[in-house]
């Protein structure tokens, strides 16, 4: 019977079955072997229920949905491109960080390469751009704001681990501080290999223009106060993340609604019900994997699988090089966020046994995540930019495989140099 059920909730998973379902089905089980009464799962999702920075993960939903659904992606692409599309590259660096921004505010690389993907990719084959070239920049780029607050995946992260009862405290305001070297260093490397494609054609950028930069300024004057109003307010001691996501829903809200009337009332209720969907996916499974979490602690399951890798690997580059391995596996099959639930609970006590800093372990995680996004052949970016760009998913692949070796060194680099990530919060 102890065989039967693991391949009983393996054929339900493979079957399609709600994972949420196979993740409480399996903590079931669990508790019900070791004879602990199955209130305990009441228990867990109440205990999930009662976390205040739990607020923060559909308030920034919300609001990032909202900016999606107005033309704050056009407005973004307009002055991103007014004060950096002069440079040799401009274009392609224009579309690098328009994406990476509008990432971490939807916590979606799938709603970015849909959103932005009809501006990008006409423009930069208007400039002159190879269309390859293109297709990989827009199908890549689309995951680089993970790493950037206040982006989704950091603040999950952030709840799951702090479920740990870790040594180390993992708060969200660190993490968002750790991600950002880390993300910079990602779109450095991006930029410079877009300099070095732009020399083929002289029609990819254009002379500054102190007119249309101000007009630019002006047109995104509702737009520009959001990050110093997250980051700022948080880093300033003024409102907690929470805090801090009810505040910027409220704002986007306002100008989208009152201000500018980029959505009508009735739309509303359409962008709600959208991005709540996505909200009850990831709180539904973070609910019932706190649950099988508790039980694999109780059960001793994170300290089993240690002392069978001890055997195996004994120190921390080995062990790091075999998680990016997998990490990059799973960030083909899984979503981000069923990922971070699932995995962390197993993975971070071993690597905390390695002696690697929680908040190194998040970043290093959500950066192989991202790779796996569009790394052949399953990666789910290349799915959706297929559809997006009515184009065959194997011309995709091709398309993103030099963005995939350059951004694979950079995980590299994050991976093994802890000090990236941990710069700036004195660890």
């Amino acid at each position: 019977m102890s065989v039967l059920v693991p391949l009983i909730l393996l054929l339900l998973a493979l079957s399609g079955t709600p994972l949420f379902v196979v993740i409480a089905a399996s903590a079931i089980w669990g508790f019900y072997q070791t004879d602990v009464d199955l209130m305990v799962m009441a228990v867990e999702i109440y205990r999930i229920a009662e976390m205040p920075v739990l607020i923060a993960i559909p308030l920034f939903t919300f609001a990032g949905y909202l900016l999606g659904e107005s033309k704050a992606p056009q407005r973004l692409v307009r002055i991103t491109d007014a004060f950096l599309g002069w440079m040799p590259g401009g274009l392609a660096i224009v579309a690098l960080v328009t994406c990476a921004l509008f990432t971490a505010f939807t916590g979606a690389s799938g709603v970015t390469i849909v959103a932005l993907g009809a501006l990008l990719v006409p423009a930069l084959q208007k400039s002159g751009y190879p269309e390859r070239f293109n297709l990989g920049l827009v199908t890549t780029s689309g995951s680089l704001g993970l790493l950037f607050a206040p982006s989704l995946p950091l603040i999950l992260y952030g709840v799951v681990a702090q479920q740990m009862s870790l040594d180390v405290a993992v708060s969200i305001d660190d993490l968002f501080l750790a991600g950002l070297l880390p993300g910079g260093l990602m779109l450095v490397a991006l930029s410079l290999y877009s300099g070095w494609v732009s020399r083929k054609t002289e029609r990819n950028h254009h002379p500054f223009d102190k007119a249309e930069a101000w007009a630019a300024l002006k047109d995104t004057k509702w737009e520009m106060p959001l990050p110093f109003l997250v980051l700022g307010g948080i880093y300033g001691g003024w409102f907690a993340v929470s805090e801090a996501a009810a505040i910027t829903a409220f704002y986007v809200l306002i100008v989208s609604t009152l201000i500018r009337r980029e959505i009508p009332f009735k739309q509303l209720i359409t962008v709600m019900r959208d991005s709540m969907k996505l909200v009850g996916a990831i709180l539904l499974i973070l609910a019932v994997s706190m649950a099988s979490t508790n039980y694999m602690i109780d059960a001793g399951v994170p300290e089993k699988i240690f002392g069978f890798i001890q055997q195996h690997v004994s120190d921390s580059f080995t062990f790091l090089l075999l998680l990016t391995v997998f990490l990059l596996i799973l960030g083909m099959m899984l979503d981000i966020f069923s990922a971070i639930v699932i995995m962390i609970p197993i993975i971070l006590p071993i690597a905390v046994e390695y002696g690697i800093h929680p908040i190194h372990l998040g970043i290093l995680f959500l950066a192989n995540m991202q790779l796996g996004y569009f790394t052949p052949p399953v990666g789910m970016n290349l799915f959706i930019a297929s559809f997006r760009f009515n184009k065959p998913v194997m011309e995709l692949y091709r398309a993103t495989l030099p963005f995939f070796f350059i951004l694979l060194a950079t995980v590299l680099v994050i991976t093994f140099w802890p000090g990236l990530s941990l710069a700036f919060i004195g660890e």
